[in-house]
């Protein structure tokens, strides 16, 4: 196994070009609230996140719809006497009223989620504040536009994106300077290698991935499943399907070879390769558990030489990963592009 990176060897990067500094390696904290089973106990969550601050990942990540609403709340207990030392993210966009899913970049309800999120955090402001997922029915520059607002009035330090086009970044760049970017990218997920990468490095934005462990499949490969509670919904993404999850099972076994010759976990091994993309990615696995925590940690110790990197992603690529991200692909960055500015101002 690597060995576990101290708290004075976890380096920090700098995401875009406003000023924020964060530990290379962030906690996604969706996990301990929803989506992945039961919600945990909030004791152990909060000691959980107080070991990894600790520990000196101090790049915590929430949103609003984990829970929906109890993250936001979880991270604020947690953090209420360590503020000063962590850098806070959370996000707004997706809203579950009367049990139905709705994308909102409206200005109003950008401007009264952020007051509730800063009320449920119990902060005075959110370092990084993102736009979860993008409102095709309302121009970028309307919703960015709000968000300024909110950086000019002290709420939110930093705007960020997440599952936005390369020309919705733009769009938004424009109006504010766009800090992050938080997209899934790992072994399993290299599409955005085409054209978000290249735009968020030519304007100068961070990148945070999320799912860098492929959503636990990097960690212990198919195996994954059999333990998932009835409610977890990677049981309804189709990477995690029988029939794909057989067929994705190479990706695991070749991560698995290539580790043991590293001597390093494959989750480790997985990790390391998201940290060596570049100084300007900060990934975000989440976890539950200490033990995971550490171990993902010691993946700030793994090196790779660039042509250990090529066989890595030679390997993974020429096993072929079966099956899309989500069930339903229609809120992602492939389907991101809002009306022209001018459509709105015609109706106002």
């Amino acid at each position: 196994m690597a060995k576990l990176a101290a708290a004075s060897t976890v380096r920090t990067v700098r995401l875009g070009s406003q000023g924020l500094e964060v530990s290379a390696q962030g906690l996604g904290c969706m996990g301990m609230s929803s989506f992945y089973g039961p919600p945990k106990p909030d004791q152990e969550m909060i000691t959980l996140i107080h070991h990894a601050v600790s520990s000196g990942i101090t790049f915590l990540d929430t949103s609003d719809i984990y829970g929906p609403f109890t993250n936001e709340v979880l991270v604020g207990k947690a953090i209420k006497e360590i503020r000063e030392k962590v850098q806070l993210a959370t996000k707004f966009g997706i809203s579950f009223a009367d049990g139905k899913r709705e994308i909102r970049g409206d200005p109003a309800y950008v401007r009264a989620s952020c007051e509730a999120s800063l009320k449920r955090l119990d902060v005075d402001c959110i370092d990084l504040y993102y736009q979860h997922r993008i409102d095709t029915r309302v121009p970028i520059e309307v919703t960015i536009g709000e968000m300024k607002k909110l950086v000019e009035e002290g709420k939110i330090k930093y705007i960020g994106l997440s599952e936005a086009s390369a020309s919705t970044i733009r769009r938004a760049h424009a109006v504010h300077p766009i800090t992050a970017v938080q997209i899934e990218w790992s072994l399993w997920t290299r599409d955005v290698e085409e054209a978000i990468i290249p735009t968020c490095r030519e304007l100068g934005i961070g990148i945070v991935p999320y799912s860098p462990l492929g959503r636990g499949f990097l960690s212990i490969g198919a195996k994954l499943v059999d333990n998932l509670a009835d409610n977890d919904f990677r049981k309804l993404m189709p990477r995690f399907s029988a029939e794909n999850l057989e067929k994705n099972k190479v990706i695991f076994e070749r991560i698995c070879e290539i580790a043991s010759k590293k001597g390093c976990s494959p989750s480790q091994l997985a990790l390391a390769w998201v940290h060596h993309q570049g100084n300007d990615v900060a990934p975000i696995p989440g976890t539950t558990k200490v033990k995971n925590l550490e171990e993902n940690i010691g993946a700030l110790s793994v090196e790779l030489t660039p042509l250990e990197t090529k066989e890595i992603e030679d390997l993974v690529s020429s096993a072929g990963v079966f099956g899309d991200r989500y069930g339903d692909m229609d809120f992602t960055w492939m389907n991101s592009e809002t009306p022209p500015l001018s459509s709105w101002q015609a109706t106002v």
